[in-house]
């Protein structure tokens, strides 16, 4: 006989970890960051047709202190960097960090001087959203993805556990210099 015959109807059981994470995940804050033609797309999936609303998104905030996730739409130029990075130290923990389009994900056509070759040399990245530009329907799943990794964000003592294994995984990794043939 398990806990769950003793309760009374009604009552719920869980951990704050998953009420925490419930909670972050219902209710991001986005800072509005649009730089190249991915802004267009990414104001698209606020209007009514799209309605990024419904997912707990209602306001693009233009003050970095009051968001929590970075929607990086287009491409990054050399000169735009540092604001990049002034703009996520300037927002509270926790954050995230979508990269949206190929220009924030990898430079995209402009392989050159003046362009970063992805915005994860300036700021990490959490999810990155392909496409030139991606569509409003891809950037609404890149969210309700990012969505289930926030809900199972641990907390606390439990979180620096996660980061420090995640990192020692990340080193034991093979570089892609080295890999040869088909991945399997």
């Amino acid at each position: 006989m398990g806990i769950e015959e003793k309760l009374p109807a009604g009552v719920l059981l869980s951990t704050v970890e998953g009420l925490a994470g419930y909670m972050r995940k219902a209710s991001f804050w986005p800072a509005s960051f649009g730089l190249a033609c991915c802004a267009i797309e990414m104001m698209t999936s606020g209007g009514p047709k799209h309605d990024l609303g419904r997912f707990g998104m209602e306001v693009f905030r233009a003050s970095p202190r009051q968001a929590d996730v970075m929607i990086v739409a287009g491409r990054v130029s050399q000169k735009m960097a540092p604001v990049v990075r002034q703009i996520y130290d300037q927002m509270p923990e926790p954050k995230w960090v979508l990269a949206m389009g190929v220009c924030a994900s990898s430079g995209g056509m402009f392989n050159n001087y003046a362009i970063v070759q992805g915005v994860d040399h300036i700021v990490p990245v959490d999810m990155y959203l392909p496409g030139c530009p991606p569509r409003p329907q891809m950037l609404i799943d890149a969210i309700l993805k990012l969505h289930d990794k926030v809900q199972h964000t641990k907390m606390g003592a439990h979180r620096a556990a996660e980061i420090e294994e995640l990192e020692t995984e990340a080193l034991k990794a093979l570089p892609t210099s080295d890999m040869k043939g088909l991945l399997r």
